[in-house]
């Protein structure tokens, strides 16, 4: 009986939703599970309970069942990678089997005769065997037990010569071995992969919602160390060759992660010497992820129009500050979205271009030609733009033509790199601007953190630490704060995703004159609270724990106190 055939027997699709999910799935090449739950009809563990009901089978979930690891070990990887199908303990002189897809009866028969005993299945999802595969094996376990049978067998993974390793890594089993490093990262939501040699051990770690983590590799991955730069070298068009000067290029990637539609990704590759190798640091970037809006942010009602405000003013300084990876240009991307439209001309200059954003002129720094962010602003004001965003002002050169294009009537966004909004009025000040420029033109600056969302699936409540109560971070009405667990969600973190923490400083007089009398930072940020229009990133990671969406431990790792 198939699959679609069992569901509607089962009672959880009409004849009329699996057509529909049928068509669907033939125009997505995807099984009818992902369709179904993509399409919001069933979910998978709907999906898995009805077929576990129909074939008389158990369907157990992985983190709550016993696994015996010499049960592991009586199936290679390769075939437990390929089958997607976990062994689990022996019972009765049975092999248990977790398995996503019980309809597969050649599959059972693979592993039958692998195991040398007859087997009995137990239903679980598809994501849940995957982790366990991955948490026993390592990414891509198949891929290196192979690599290291070819390896064995006189393959020369550390050949220096540039043809070897152009044959190298052209290997499908490279080629594979590398795909599942991004696809992984990819599926657990990462944001960079770092790739870092030592002498004796490879060290491949994602960075998920802001915080380095371990990816789970084997420890024999160390051994095809240059056939996996190479090739990233090749996929970015860069020079194999080359192993003694820093290199960046970009790989477009399009993959399908966890079931959803079909996405294209943009990487950025960083290839540095280092003692050991050539360390390599990739970030991704989903390229439909610039379409988010301002209210998609996560600003509060008050402050999302006072920016709005900001931002469609016709000229001046506007700035975005934070740390890297505070999500600034995601913040300055969606305020162009909003802003630009058929009557205005918006032009930027970045160091890279992130995101394509349409309606907008974008310009690639070249350092090797002179194209700085300095010399590419002289030259936009050439172009009659309306809009100018400029990647980062980083130097007092490109703060000036900054400061000069705003006074010719155009508005200027741009980031800068300091803790609060009104350290960047005193960064100005020590890039060489004159007080009474700084004053007149900046309009208003937005500093901005990513504090980890406390995972929904796991989280309890807690009284409030000593050190936490005295920085004003108290909880709700009843006084308790979220207190992060962990659990397969949130992959045992207690945090899953991130959420905007917001300082908006807006530039009225009494800060102005704050500014002419070159005050400090703290100076800078009385005069704007005694206005009463002004909220600290304090009191916004307050307002943020209080309504449970992050803990306080997290407000007070990553917001200054003052």
């Amino acid at each position: 009986m198939a699959l679609g055939a069992i569901l509607v027997t089962q009672g959880l699709l009409s004849d009329s939703q699996l057509e529909t999910a049928r068509i669907e799935q033939l125009r997505a090449g995807e099984r009818l599970e992902q369709t179904l739950a993509r399409l919001g009809i069933a979910s998978n563990e709907q999906v898995l309970r009805a077929l576990a009901d129909e074939l008389a089978l158990p369907f157990v979930r992985l983190d709550e069942t016993e696994i015996d690891e010499a049960a592991v070990r009586l199936v290679p990887p390769r075939l437990v990678f390929r089958l997607r199908m976990l062994p689990l303990r022996i019972e009765n002189d049975r092999l248990l089997v977790a398995t996503s897809d019980p309809l597969r009866l050649d599959s059972f028969d693979q592993l039958r005769v692998a195991a040398g005993m007859p087997i009995e299945l137990l239903i679980a999802e598809d994501h849940d065997i995957g982790a366990q595969i991955r948490a026993r094996y390592g990414v891509a376990g198949d891929v290196l037990e192979a690599l290291e049978a070819a390896d064995e067998h006189g393959t020369a993974q550390d050949s220096r010569a540039e043809g070897a390793e152009v044959d190298d890594a052209s290997e499908a089993s490279v080629v594979r071995l590398v795909n599942d490093l991004l696809f992984e990262a990819i599926r657990e939501r990462a944001t960079d992969i770092h790739i870092e040699p030592y002498e004796h051990e490879l060290h491949v770690r994602y960075r998920i919602d802001g915080v380095m983590s371990n990816a789970g590799v084997p420890a024999a991955i160390h051994r095809f160390r240059h056939a996996i730069t190479s090739r990233l070298k090749i996929m970015a068009n860069l020079n194999i060759a080359e192993k003694r000067r820093p290199q960046d290029g970009r790989i477009t990637l399009r993959h399908r992660p966890n079931g959803q539609k079909l996405q294209e990704y943009d990487l950025r590759l960083s290839v540095i010497p280092m003692l050991y190798g050539e360390g390599v640091v990739l970030r991704i970037l989903a390229k439909d992820a610039v379409m988010v809006g301002l209210d998609e942010l996560g600003f509060p009602p008050g402050l999302l129009k006072d920016w709005s405000a900001l931002v469609a003013r016709p000229h001046g300084i506007v700035l975005v500050t934070g740390p890297t990876g505070s999500g600034k240009s995601t913040t300055l991307y969606a305020s162009l979205k909003q802003i630009v439209n058929g009557d205005v001309k918006a032009i930027t200059v970045e160091d890279p271009v992130e995101y394509n954003v349409p309606g907008v002129n974008q310009i690639q720094v070249n350092h090797q030609v002179g194209l700085d962010f300095a010399a590419g602003l002289r030259a936009i004001l050439r172009h009659d733009p309306d809009i100018i965003m400029i990647g980062e002002i980083r130097d007092g050169e490109t703060a000036n033509a900054a400061v000069q294009a705003s006074l010719t009537g155009h508005l200027v966004l741009s980031t800068l790199h300091t803790n609060d909004a009104a350290g960047a009025a005193t960064r100005l000040l020590d890039m060489g601007i004159e007080p009474f420029l700084v004053a007149s033109t900046v309009e208003g600056v937005l500093a901005q953190r990513l504090l980890r969302r406390v995972c929904r699936a796991c989280a309890t409540l807690r009284e409030p630490l000593p050190e936490e109560v005295q920085a004003g971070f108290t909880g709700g009405s009843d006084g308790l704060v979220a207190h992060a667990v962990g659990c397969r969600e949130c992959r045992n973190s207690g945090y899953r995703g991130r959420i905007g923490c917001y300082e908006l400083l807006l530039f009225d007089e009494d800060v102005r004159n704050e500014v002419m009398r070159r005050s400090s930072s703290s100076r800078i940020c009385e005069a704007a609270r005694a206005a009463g229009n002004f909220t600290s990133l304090r009191d916004s990671a307050a307002t943020l724990v209080a309504a449970r969406m992050t803990t306080a431990g997290e407000a007070l790792s990553s917001v200054k106190i003052y």
